[in-house]
């Protein structure tokens, strides 16, 4: 990747938001690295030496800033093939958990060869997949340090690190400060939750993003209130379900949301902050997409495409959502999950459901899901999802191939292109899809043509699925 140092120099200097979690600043007299938005002095130019990743930084020697701390800068998204492929394999990384991913393996998952992957992943990231994972987890290993009272020993086996004495070693080796050390400089959180800040690149439409989940959430699983989303969580790590809740806020004056959830999710931490991510598009660049869709996106700058926090959840509910009315179709997910799921205790007196998994559905019948009062048509479609996610011949996450997915979804019982395309949308997280059959994006265009409706999104490649959250914003969010 390469980096002109003189624009990253003057892109620090103004503390410029869009280059956050693009550039990573290495400060020669400190041995820190920085990122472009840190309030520190600035110091001369000859000092720095610039970095397209925080595992760049480190692998240079430099040390993360404790002031700007460069893990809560925000992530990236890709519609290119090869940049696609690094950051989903850098996703991969970053939500395992901890757990280490041979390089190997991860190409494998994604059908290319070691070498193509790490030649394409060093070129996005200046490291090798196994150099960024090895920042990542100690990079999680400081915020756990930083942010919560977990003991020592937790974090470090919930860092992916096979001992504490490994740990300990390590984290002193490379940031130059003990981890007892670091939990005694910082204040903790309380012990029964755990709260973590996610950036994002401003602007941020908060609430009509608010307002598009608030429309879509299913009762007992998922609420929107006092500005603010919250939720159950289930998340499977080694056989176990680790099972809670999250409550979602945008802080005030900082381009970051708060994060809290419960401490029972405390071994699934990464994977619960890269799907929260996702859910809220925490990577979007909003001024990349504003400069294609022009004044289609001027109404509402920083309008962002709602991803899924459960990918076989959303399924569930866009299949539920054909054909009738959104209100009807979250009274219809709220009794599938109500009958379906599994009953959890929280703070929260509207989250008392679990949704259900596939595993748990592919159990059920089709007489199951139609007394529910899903068609059967429907409720067929639900059953054949099912069964195909629990055998793992369906992937709804970003992380997955689009058009194999797509294929696959199409080839299923009751789901077509409109199905397919919202959820490339929303569970698969592909910038471009484009359901060019729905009502709302046809209604806002003015036109039911096929062929006009696709000729005039052409102009917003590869931001299509954008388009649409802006073609259904026009028309007071209509939408599945």
């Amino acid at each position: 990747m390469l980096l002109d140092p003189d624009d990253c120099y003057n892109a620090w200097r103004s503390r410029d938001a869009r280059f956050d979690g693009r550039i990573f600043v290495g400060v020669r007299s400190t041995g820190v690295y920085c990122r472009p938005v840190c309030p520190s002095r600035l110091p001369r130019r000859e000092q720095c030496t610039f970095y397209p990743s925080a595992a760049a930084a480190e692998v240079a020697g430099y040390r993360p800033c404790l002031r700007c701390r460069p893990e809560l800068a925000p992530g990236e998204s890709a519609v290119d093939a090869p940049t696609r492929l690094a950051r989903t394999a850098a996703a991969l990384i970053e939500d395992g958990s901890g757990e280490p991913v041979p390089v190997a393996a991860l190409a494998d998952r994604l059908a290319v060869s070691a070498r193509h992957l790490s030649r394409v992943f060093r070129d996005a990231f200046g490291v090798t997949p196994v150099q960024y994972a090895h920042t990542h987890r100690l990079l999680l290993a400081k915020r756990l340090l930083t942010e919560t009272t977990l003991p020592v020993t937790d974090i470090a086996f919930t860092a992916g690190f096979g001992s504490l004495r490994r740990f300990q070693a390590v984290f002193t080796e490379r940031y130059g400060l003990a981890p007892s050390a670091l939990r005694r400089s910082v204040a903790a959180a309380p012990a029964e939750t755990l709260t973590f800040r996610l950036g994002f690149r401003p602007p941020l439409a908060w609430e009509p993003l608010l307002a598009f989940l608030s429309g879509r959430t299913i009762e007992g699983v998922e609420h929107v209130g006092e500005q603010a989303y919250a939720r159950t969580v289930r998340i499977e790590r080694e056989g176990i379900d680790c099972t809670g809740w999250i409550r979602v806020s945008l802080v005030a004056d900082r381009h970051c949301l708060d994060v809290t959830l419960s401490a029972s999710l405390a071994p699934v931490v990464p994977a619960v902050l890269q799907r929260v991510r996702r859910l809220f598009d925490l990577a979007a660049d909003p001024a990349a997409i504003a400069a294609r869709l022009d004044a289609l996106a001027a109404p509402a700058p920083g309008l962002r495409l709602p991803g899924a926090f459960d990918g076989f959840e959303m399924a569930v509910r866009a299949i539920l959502g054909q054909q009738i009315t959104v209100k009807a179709a979250r009274t219809l997910a709220g009794r599938f999950a109500a009958a379906l799921g599994t009953r959890v205790e929280t703070p929260f007196r509207s989250l008392v459901t679990r949704f259900p998994s596939s595993r748990e559905v592919a159990t059920r019948s089709v007489d199951d899901i139609a007394r529910l009062g899903i068609v059967g048509a429907r409720a067929r479609a639900i059953l054949a999802l099912a069964e195909a996610h629990a055998r793992g011949d369906i992937t709804l996450e970003p992380t997955a191939d689009v058009e194999a997915q797509l294929a696959r979804l199409r080839a299923l019982p009751g789901i077509g292109d409109w199905t397919a395309q919202y959820l490339a949308m929303r569970a698969l997280g592909w910038p471009d899809a484009f359901p060019h059959t729905d009502y709302g994006v046809r209604k806002a265009l003015g036109t039911t043509a096929d062929r006009e409706v696709l000729a005039r999104a052409e102009a917003w490649r590869p931001w299509r699925a954008y388009a649409v959250m802006h073609l259904w914003q026009s028309i007071g969010g209509n939408a599945k």
